[in-house]
């Protein structure tokens, strides 16, 4: 995907915007390769003064400057975790990783969906594997806090199997651990969100989390896709664990927010503005299931007003990625500032007391932007 203001440079009047054009008219994922080579290159800005008192917040024991992050799925391979948190996010997730270096699938894999701010992708966990990215981790300091997003690889046996070996070799590496069993783009992965099966994987790999010299906190990452009942279903297995919290939600394989619209009929998961409302009610539905259980909003944030709905709806904190396509940038800040707007403006003092002031609006559809 494409980030601007990749340079000192692009901060001049008019720069900014000539880049971020030139960036959306390449082959996206080739816009995607050019960006990371700008961030480990050491192109990006660096956030230049300290957050507002009004975004620290804790999220499962893990003491954060911002609840903002960037989503996985952007530095799929821990090439510029650094960066991006010297850049003002509050957190980094990196990956999804697989225990072994896997292509994904065939290009082109990645499509713009341009009239609706939309993002179809079916890259198929496309990744270096477990010690290429435990390599480029282990001596490695990044201010925000680290997640590393652990997956299954596609030809594998035993997808449970895989799980707990990402367990096993990033637990006392990351500062929380992502258990994505929500992609659309790895065959039969999703089923992983069924009953029984949820319950052995989240017994075997808190298992593995048990055994580990620190006690790492474990986030599971859902589908926006499931319904009342499957969500029901997830949260009763979640209430039997001592799982750590959530990520609601990954991409929709929906198309009825893009339908007609050019590249709409790509197969893969949406992401971006479009997804915003479903994967908003999903986050309240999910709230109302699981009490104080933390968790992480995603999909679809792409201004001020959208991230503020999140924590409305039961987040704890969010996550972008999407949104920075088409946004650029600087939507971390705007974001950001209007955070601290909206905090002030209920007369509140901390971002945590945002979450859940409209929990059962979004849960029942009575709201929107």
């Amino acid at each position: 995907m494409i980030l601007s203001a990749l340079s000192p440079l692009l901060r001049l009047p008019g720069v900014a915007d000539v880049t971020r054009q030139t960036l959306l008219n390449m082959d996206p994922e080739t816009a995607h390769t050019s960006t990371i080579t700008a961030l480990r290159l050491g192109l990006a800005p660096q956030q230049d003064r300290a957050d507002p008192p009004e975004l620290k917040t804790s999220l499962c024991g893990l003491e954060l400057t911002n609840p903002v992050g960037m989503a996985a799925g952007f530095d799929k391979n821990a090439e510029v975790p650094r960066p991006l948190a010297l850049m003002g996010f509050g957190m980094v997730e990196i990956g999804t990783v697989t225990p072994r270096p896997q292509q994904g699938n065939p290009k082109p894999r990645l499509f713009r969906v341009a009239a609706a701010e939309g993002v179809i992708n079916r890259m198929g966990f496309n990744n270096e594997g477990h010690d290429a990215v435990f390599e480029r981790l282990r001596n490695l300091r990044v201010p925000a806090a680290l997640g590393v997003n652990i997956g299954a690889n596609k030809d594998s046996e035993d997808f449970v199997a895989d799980y707990v070996l990402g367990v096993r070799r990033f637990a006392d590496l990351a500062d929380y651990l992502t258990v994505n069993i929500s992609s659309p783009n790895t065959p039969g992965l999703r089923n992983l969100q069924a009953d029984e099966t949820l319950r052995r994987l989240l017994g075997d790999v808190l298992a593995a989390r048990a055994k580990a010299r620190t006690r790492v906190p474990v986030l599971l990452k859902i589908a926006p896709d499931l319904d009342e009942a499957a969500l029901d279903a997830v949260a009763a297995v979640i209430e039997t664990t001592d799982l750590d919290g959530l990520i609601v939600s990954n991409t929709t394989i929906s198309r009825d927010p893009v339908a007609g619209l050019e590249n709409a009929a790509e197969t893969g998961g949406l992401s971006g503005k479009p997804l915003f409302e479903l994967s908003t009610r999903r986050l309240a539905q999910m709230r109302q299931r699981v009490g104080t259980l933390p968790i992480v909003g995603v999909g679809g944030i792409h201004s001020p007003q959208s991230a503020v709905a999140k924590f409305e709806a039961g987040a704890d904190a969010i996550q972008l990625y999407s949104a920075l396509v088409f946004g650029g940038l600087d939507l971390l800040d705007r974001i950001k500032r209007g955070l601290v707007t909206a905090v002030r403006a209920a007369g509140k003092t901390s971002i945590a007391e945002l979450s859940g002031t409209r929990t059962d609006d979004w849960a029942a559809g009575r709201a929107s932007l």
